[in-house]
């Protein structure tokens, strides 16, 4: 058996007592990301539970190329939240995998919204996913897989459907600099 084989029976026990539990006892998470913009380099670490992230941007945009963009590190959540309903939706339906790699891409044009470009998107569009998938599942389950992680992956439908957006400013006065 594969280690993945191995892994997906793991996961299908987790989840069918995450499936169990009682819905009266479960509560909405509030999920938090908190970014800081860092001293001389301007590199953002990005702050999610007790884990950290670099974010930068290439050297010829003013960075030190230390860490993915924002627009990348959004292709990698996608990415990473499409394999990880794979392998949800595997172990549920009892697929077997033996390889699994989930590749998104996205086109961006920084001459975009500029004069001359003003009906180009500056921001990523056009994302595409392609999913590799090694597995002696017949084509049938691999599409019925496919259906389920379609519906179900909250990165993807977050992309898909229109969001309410809310932002706001605190702003704190400092002395200027001479």
């Amino acid at each position: 058996m594969s280690n993945l084989r191995a892994y997906l029976q793991q996961k299908r026990e987790a989840w069918l007592v995450r499936l169990g539990r009682d819905p009266q006892t479960v509560t909405p998470l509030v999920l938090r990301a908190q970014a800081t913009a860092e001293g001389r380099s301007g590199v953002r670490r990005i702050r999610i539970r007790d884990h950290q992230v670099i974010s930068d941007s290439p050297d010829d945009f003013a960075g030190y190329d230390l860490g993915p963009s924002s627009p990348e590190l959004l292709l990698g959540a996608l990415s990473s939240c499409l394999t990880h309903i794979f392998l949800i939706q595997a172990a549920e339906l009892q697929i077997p995998l033996d390889r699994l790699e989930v590749e998104v891409e996205a086109d961006q044009d920084p001459r975009g919204g500029r004069p001359g470009y003003e009906a180009v998107p500056f921001y990523p569009h056009n994302i595409r996913y392609t999913v590799h998938v090694s597995s002696p599942a017949d084509p049938d389950e691999i599409k019925a897989l496919h259906d389920a992680v379609e519906h179900w992956c909250p990165i993807l439908n977050l992309l898909r459907t229109p969001q309410d957006l809310t932002g706001r400013i605190v702003h704190t006065p400092t002395r200027s600099e001479s």
